[in-house]
């Protein structure tokens, strides 16, 4: 009966809006009409809100601990917000609240189909018709193309009911405390009047940055995209490439700078110095030149998660801005930070693991059409090369 949104990990990364509801809550039934309007693409996660607020401590009938005044503008704003989109039908049940649970088993028994919802939604709130009943549970089942008495067998069954629990339960698990709930990119949004909120966490794009220690024009990119990411919320997913086994990959020379003309060479010199000013970064070009980057790569793909982006950093900052020698383990060991950490991840990075991992990440560099690095990526498909760029980069993230 669940339905899983985790599939296999893609180039692409695909943002899901999840929407936790119970046929009980009138702006529940005001978001479900802006989903059905507008035509978002949802998954629809019915829950039971009783089970919910029993977990919590809340009242089941919240009207009946609200004050006289907050009660009647409850009411009153319930309806505000129907004529706001688009004189929305409204009606509050005489004997609201109603119980749910059968029609809530009803809705994950067909599928969680949205015109069964639709269905459950404009019974309570339009027609104020007892959604448990067996009657109207068939009527709406019925009129949206299911068997009612296979439906209303598995209602009664063990699996639904479990089903329906579990569901309740692991919401409440991932800080749901009513409905309607927006979960988008692990961000939570409680209300029906937090939509725009929604839709714009959910038209959030993606970045895609490839790069190596070996470019100096990659350091450059590295000092910029944290200010990029901040004007732009974007969350970048970094790509370490070791250049020389990407260029061997396609077919070009493994220094390109170094295959240039004299002019062409000192033209690029000065480019990079004048870039760096541009972005006041420190920068040195090193004595050490071209550099053997496979330990610093593979060092920072077997770093925890958390200290990678601090590590990236200081190893840039060590080689262009420092010139001190990165192939150099006590000096990668130094930009760890933390001795203990430095000598377990230092000890793992020739292991066949940490190898096949960099190998993994420069073959799908290839596989994305990167061709050098700095690389950047927008929406798994604009791709952008160079520093010089990132003012492009910036305005694809922004439109």
């Amino acid at each position: 009966m669940r339905e899983d949104i985790h599939g296999p990990a893609s180039l692409l990364f695909v943002i899901v809006i999840e929407l936790y509801f119970d046929y009980t809550c009138p702006f529940a039934y005001l978001a479900s009409m802006q989903v059905r309007a507008r035509r978002i693409d949802v998954v629809w996660r019915p829950v039971l809100l009783g089970g919910i607020f029993k977990a919590q401590g809340t009242a089941q009938n919240l009207s009946e601990v609200l004050g006289p005044a907050k009660s009647a503008h409850n009411l009153d704003d319930m309806q505000r917000w129907a004529r706001h989109h688009g004189n929305i039908p409204l009606r509050m049940p005489p004997k609201h609240p109603l119980r749910s649970v059968e029609a809530l088993r009803a809705t994950l028994a067909t599928g969680i189909d949205p015109e069964v919802i639709a269905g459950f939604y404009r019974a309570y709130w339009v027609e104020n018709v007892p959604i448990s009943d067996r009657d109207v549970i068939r009527r709406v089942v019925s009129a949206a193309g299911h068997d009612a008495d296979k439906a209303l067998a598995a209602i009664e069954t063990a699996a639904v009911k479990d089903d329906l629990k579990t569901r309740t339960d692991e919401a409440i698990a991932r800080g749901v405390f009513g409905v309607p709930t927006w979960i988008v990119g692990g961000e939570l949004y409680w209300g029906q009047d937090r939509l725009h909120f929604v839709l714009a966490a959910e038209q959030k794009k993606t970045l895609d940055v490839y790069w190596d220690f070996s470019s100096p024009f990659a350091y450059l990119a590295s000092t910029q995209i944290a200010g990029l990411a901040a004007r732009t919320g974007v969350k970048p997913a970094w790509h370490p490439v070791l250049l020389g086994g990407l260029f061997r990959s396609i077919g070009t020379t493994d220094v390109p700078l170094l295959s240039f003309p004299a002019p062409k060479q000192r033209h690029y010199m000065r480019d990079i110095e004048r870039w760096a000013a541009h972005w006041r970064v420190p920068y040195r070009f090193p004595s050490r030149f071209p550099m053997r980057t496979v330990d610093a790569l593979r060092t920072y793909l077997a770093l925890p998660g958390d200290r990678r982006d601090a590590f990236r950093d200081a190893v840039m900052r060590a080689y262009w801005a420092e010139d001190r020698d990165i192939a150099d383990r006590a000096v990668l060991g130094a930009c760890i930070g933390d001795e203990a950490i430095a000598r377990d991840v230092l000890a793992r990075i020739d292991s066949d693991e940490v190898k096949a991992e960099l190998r993994r990440s420069t073959d799908a560099a290839v596989a994305r059409g990167v061709f050098g690095v700095p690389t950047f990526v927008v929406d798994g498909k604009d791709l952008y090369w160079g520093q010089d760029r990132l003012g492009l980069v910036e305005e694809s993230l922004a439109t």
